[in-house]
């Protein structure tokens, strides 16, 4: 009984089991696998994210075979339309050096500063990533010198964004796999120096030995062979000709990694570092042609637009530098030749006579600026060289960049007498490149639209900038034109229709006028600005933008009333196509270069065709040609062709153009048979000529037009002939008979006047001097100088 109530007692009571056995194993199981399956799900990831980068999945893959042997690869050739060969699209030229040429120290101190344990990894080395970590790259990067290589292959810059960045680093790294599988490691350092940009054109270690050293890389010394490998983390700023002490402490950190890994012995490494960095600077000329490269910047792009269209219609993809296409082109090469050698001609002289009035001026070469405005320009330019954007990529502060700017450098120049060898700082060759002369000249055939010459600067080493299709500039008075085309569309009137001259008033706007009434004929032949501003009113000036629309300007044009006088950033290009159309009854031609291009095999690959557009009646492009007569025959040209031996009986129809302040010069002269348009002016709208007797488009780009042709002229071969007359349309009427120009004449175009001008006029200064008391306005920022080139690589 007892015993029952005791177990009563505990009724309802539970005791815990003993555990099974085997529980505790079965959770330690269970977490082992989920160990496991993460494991084998991150190297799955990991493989398949490198599988993605190999395939191309993340974007294009370079081709590690390039570096086999470049040269089977074959350059596509450029013939022109005389079947000249003109040049070549071609990678650029090196000298390779073998593994045996290259001297053990340099080997030595490559593996010592980028990858002290070449010989043993496979193109990725962990070590070297978290030594670069911890020592924030001061004793070698995080790249093993096969990743270096594998970089040389990529053509773009490490991306600033981080994800874009990692996918370039994971890109890289496979290659780098890649090429340790293809190449030993003798051929992996060989081919790392053989690819190597040095800068200054010294595309290998061999070519830059020759120019930084004058001798052969086998004769490089030990603290030579160091400098150019502390030039591989920084070619720019560890560069001994631009920052010759920055360049020697960057070499002793070579040397001093050179001793710590046992490369050098104490003795040797003293004495290579109290070596001072002695360069014997010998300049190799870039093997593009000064002004060839122009024609073929501009051509490049079209190639590649047609080659992309090529590869989405066939799917076959073709490169411009190695797979032989021959590339016919519309350029006649004798009068590319005369274009070229006309530009140097008349700019060799007119450099002369600005540089004459520029002696002793202060704020030489600009004009209208006081020290402030004169800075910041020059500041602008500091800051698009490729030397700035290094230097603040690497954090340097701006004080210390502006020092280095002023430091003195060995470096070359541009001379119209030839390339000159100096010693000056960066900043002094930045304001010296700015007071010389720019030209760009283009010419076409209205017909066709065929280009015959295409010169778009004055030496591509120094200025690679082209001024046919990538530069604007202000047109002044070459845009009337259109005005006057307009309004004998619009309007109805005649070469003797007669328009007021008297000073033009709207609002505040107010331009002088000489009073009387014109012909439309006079007051072209003379730029009178309140005729093209009253035709402009008359028509409308949307109907004068259409009307440039219509000929082929696709620029921004304002819709004031001063865009009658020119107010627009135009190409030459577009302007000449738009001139053409007038010579070619009023049917407009887009201007073409290329006239077919053919695979390796003769295959056509593209053909160009020319399809002309009906833009303006032939009645009244005709008109616009007679118009145009006059300013040659009487008005601001007639006067310097005279003097350039240009005969008032040759058929031209020309304008001339001069902007505010004489900042451009513009000629547009149309032959029968050929339209050429010239522009001079220079990098900086507050860099000009002071008076508008030297600054005119008659004075500054109207006489490489004339030499153009008279060379044009006088080659029989090219049959275009002084003789050549404009075919009048046959119901032609010009509403006038015996039209007589103004007697004596009106001179130069009288610039481009707006509406500032007349509110500040220019101080009234009686000859060239220093004047800062009024601010230069539309600045071009676009052209590169011989800093931006030197140091963009």
């Amino acid at each position: 009984m007892e015993e029952n109530k005791q177990n009563t007692g505990n009724k309802g009571k539970t005791f815990p089991l003993p555990p099974k056995k085997g529980a505790k194993n079965s959770a330690w199981k269970r977490w082992v696998k989920f160990i496991w399956i993460g494991l084998i799900a991150v190297i799955l990831g990991i493989s398949g994210l490198f599988f993605a980068v190999s395939q191309g999945f993340l974007g294009e893959m370079p081709d590690v075979k390039e570096l086999e042997n470049p040269d089977i690869y074959v350059a596509s050739q450029i013939y022109s339309s005389d079947g000249v060969l003109l040049g070549k699209f071609e990678k650029e030229k090196t000298q390779p050096i073998q593994y045996k040429d290259l001297p053990p120290y340099l080997i030595y101190a490559l593996q010592a500063k980028e990858d002290e344990r070449f010989k043993e990894h496979s193109g990725i080395d962990l070590k070297s990533i978290l030594r670069a970590v911890r020592y924030g790259g001061d004793r070698g990067g995080g790249s093993t010198i096969t990743q270096q290589l594998a970089k040389l292959l990529f053509t773009k810059e490490p991306s600033k964004n981080p994800v874009k960045r990692a996918i370039q680093k994971l890109k890289e790294w496979v290659v780098a796999v890649s090429l340790e599988k293809r190449y030993t490691k003798e051929e992996i350092i060989t081919l790392y120096f053989n690819k190597f940009d040095f800068t200054y054109n010294a595309n290998g270690v061999e070519m830059a030995s020759k120019i930084y050293f004058n001798k052969t890389t086998s004769q490089l010394t030990l603290p030579e062979a160091a400098v150019f490998v502390s030039m591989l983390e920084a070619p720019i700023a560890n560069n001994p000709l631009r920052n010759p002490d920055r360049a020697k402490r960057r070499r002793d950190v070579v040397l001093s990694q050179m001793l710590e890994t046992g490369y050098v012995d104490q003795a040797t490494y003293d004495k290579a570092v109290a070596t001072p960095i002695t360069t014997d600077y010998r300049p190799i000329k870039n093997i593009t042609d000064d002004y060839s490269a122009y024609y073929k910047f501009y051509l490049k792009k079209e190639i590649d637009n047609y080659l992309t269209d090529y590869e989405k219609e066939t799917g076959k993809k073709l490169n411009l530098f190695k797979d032989g296409l021959k590339i016919y082109v519309t350029l006649d090469s004798k009068m590319q030749k005369y274009a070229e050698e006309s530009i140097k001609e008349h700019l060799t002289d007119l450099q002369k006579r600005f540089d004459a009035e520029q002696r002793g001026r202060k704020n030489r070469p600009f004009y209208y600026l006081n020290d402030q405005q004169a800075n910041k320009i020059m500041m602008q330019a500091v800051k698009r060289t490729g030397r700035y954007k290094q230097l603040n990529r690497a954090g340097v502060s701006e004080d210390s960049i502006l020092m280095e700017f002023r430091k003195p450098i060995k470096m070359s120049r541009f001379t119209w007498a030839g390339e000159e060898e100096v010693e000056m700082s960066p900043w002094d060759s930045i304001r010296w490149h700015k007071q010389i002369a720019q030209a760009g000249l283009m010419s076409m055939v209205p017909g066709t639209g065929e280009i015959k010459a295409w010169v778009g600067g004055i030496d591509w080493q120094h200025f690679q900038y082209d001024h046919i299709k990538q530069g604007k500039r202000q047109v002044g008075s070459t845009f009337k034109p259109f005005v006057y085309a307009t309004a004998i569309m619009k309007l109805g009137l005649t070469p003797c229709s007669t328009i007021s001259n008297a000073s033009f008033n709207k609002g505040s706007y107010h331009v002088p006028g000489r009073g009387g009434m014109l012909t439309l004929k006079d007051a072209l032949a003379h730029s009178q600005n309140p005729v093209a501003l009253r035709l402009a009113e008359m028509t409308g000036t949307q109907s004068v933008i259409q009307t440039a629309r219509d000929l082929g300007v696709t620029e921004e044009i304002s819709t004031s009333l001063p865009m009658a006088l020119g107010a627009s950033d135009i190409t030459i290009y577009e302007m000449l196509g738009a001139y053409s159309t007038f010579a070619n009854y009023g049917n407009y031609n887009k201007p073409e270069m290329i006239w077919r291009i053919e695979d390796v095999n003769g295959r056509v690959i593209k053909e160009v065709i020319s399809e002309p557009k009906e833009v303006m009646n032939p009645n009244y492009a005709y008109t616009m040609i007679e118009l145009m007569k006059g300013v040659a025959q009487y008005g601001t040209a007639s006067g310097e062709l005279g003097r350039r031996g240009v005969s008032k009986n040759i058929e031209i129809a020309a304008k001339t153009g001069t902007t505010q302040n004489n900042s451009d010069g513009w000629f547009m002269g149309i032959t029968p048979k050929l339209a050429t348009g010239a522009w001079v002016g220079w990098e900086d709208r507050a860099t000009h000529f002071f008076g508008t007797g030297e600054g005119q488009g008659a004075k500054m780009a109207l006489p490489i037009w004339a030499i153009f042709m008279k060379k044009v002229w006088a080659d029989k071969s090219l049959k275009i002939s002084p003789d050549d007359k404009f075919v009048k349309p046959l119901d032609w009427k010009d509403g006038c008979s015996n039209l007589q120009g103004l007697s004596g004449g009106y001179g130069d175009d009288g610039g481009l006047q707006t509406i500032d001008d007349l509110k500040n006029p220019r101080p009234a200064d009686t000859g060239p001097k220093n004047n800062s008391g009024k601010k230069e306005e539309n600045v071009n920022e676009h052209l590169n100088t011989s800093e931006d080139i030197d140091f963009n690589k």
